[in-house]
């Protein structure tokens, strides 16, 4: 069934809403996937119905709820991406620049290089409010 991986992920930020469980690489690539083989389908149903005008009725509602399942994976996708980089911001402020090894080792490499970036602004930000 469509969605059922995306869900997965939402299902998991609730289970860990104050703790940061490792990255799930794999759910994120295989949601990827469907994503990607959903749009492509969309586009062989869109090319074959403009082709043939028959029966396209069912065409564009097949269209539509492959289009409804991308866009809610998409969501399901950002929204365990933005949870996850909301507990990275409020440890940041917890632990300070430098996250404790049993933390780290939950990131996913994209993660990491956020929060060193993150933390880079975090500090200019805080000299240049101290020099006012």
């Amino acid at each position: 069934m469509y969605g059922e991986k995306a869900y997965a992920l939402v299902k998991e930020c609730a289970n860990h809403e104050n703790s940061l469980p490792p990255y799930n690489a794999s759910l994120v690539q295989e949601v990827s996937n469907e994503i990607r083989t959903l749009v492509e389908e969309n586009q062989e149903d869109a090319q074959t119905s403009t082709e043939e005008t028959s029966d396209s009725g069912s065409v564009v509602s097949t269209i539509r709820l492959r289009h409804a399942a991308v866009k809610r994976n998409l969501r399901c996708l950002m929204a365990y991406h933005y949870n996850r980089l909301r507990l990275l911001r409020k440890m940041r402020w917890e632990f300070g620049s430098i996250l404790p090894a049993d933390i780290k080792s939950n990131l996913s490499p994209a993660e990491i290089e956020w929060f060193a970036k993150y933390s880079r602004s975090l500090a200019s930000y805080m000299r240049y409010c101290k020099c006012k």
